[in-house]
């Protein structure tokens, strides 16, 4: 299966989201006048920590990176945004991470004020966003699994295989983060990240063919790493 780019202008492919259940939610947005398509080049700031939330947006093209700065300087990255995905879909007024484009960028914006406004008398778009709500706190919560598992390779592992899933199973995987990003995601070291990529890759069951592509070669003993 060859690998799905997320950092080139001509992917157009939507692969996170359920596409029956978010006509509703993309209709509002292609139809909003407000807040037209922003394209972000690698290392814009769609939105940082603490701002008031006034856009949601839409990516359509690229991949974003939203992490959080903790009161000791850290980083903590709390997830990676794929064409499909939602950013700005926030209980609070302002926002709780700061999200970074990670390549170039495409994506639809429209005024959380107006999308408020126009769930209140459309069913379709009011359940569409309670979904897109839903998945987001599953991924929340698929994240926190992978923070609690104790050991390196299980972490790592675990990662890998969740984004392979958002990619539609794919086998070659192009990663569109860093491997410091994957370590602030996971909560390990950038060496320790490296290594345990080297040492999966040594027991046959990924091929690392570069930095940002891997290649699951065995995906049954990964789960097993992980149940």
């Amino acid at each position: 299966m060859p690998a799905l780019r997320y950092c080139e202008p001509r992917d157009a492919v939507v692969p996170t989201s359920d596409a029956a259940t978010d006509c509703d939610l993309c209709g509002a947005f292609t139809t909003a006048t407000a807040a037209p398509r922003s394209p972000f080049a690698a290392g814009d700031i769609l939105f940082h920590q603490g701002d008031a939330v006034r856009l949601v947006y839409r990516v359509l093209r690229g991949a974003v990176i939203s992490y959080r700065l903790l009161s000791d300087g850290r980083r903590q990255v709390t997830g990676f945004h794929l064409p499909g995905d939602y950013l700005g879909l926030e209980a609070g007024v302002e926002h709780a991470t700061t999200a970074e484009a990670l390549c170039h960028v495409d994506a639809l914006a429209m005024e959380r004020t107006d999308l408020a406004a126009r769930a209140v008398t459309d069913i379709g778009l009011a359940r569409a966003l309670w979904q897109v709500t839903v998945r987001a706190f599953r991924r929340s919560e698929d994240h926190a699994l992978i923070l609690a598992r104790q050991g390196a390779t299980e972490r790592v592992a675990a990662f890998l295989l969740d984004f392979a899933q958002r990619l539609g199973d794919a086998v070659t995987i192009d990663l569109p983060m860093t491997r410091q990003d994957i370590a602030d995601h996971v909560g390990l070291t950038i060496h320790t990240v490296s290594r345990t990529l080297s040492q999966l890759q040594a027991q046959g069951m990924i091929e690392a063919r570069s930095s940002r592509q891997v290649r699951l070669l065995q995906r049954q003993r990964l789960e097993w790493l992980c149940a």
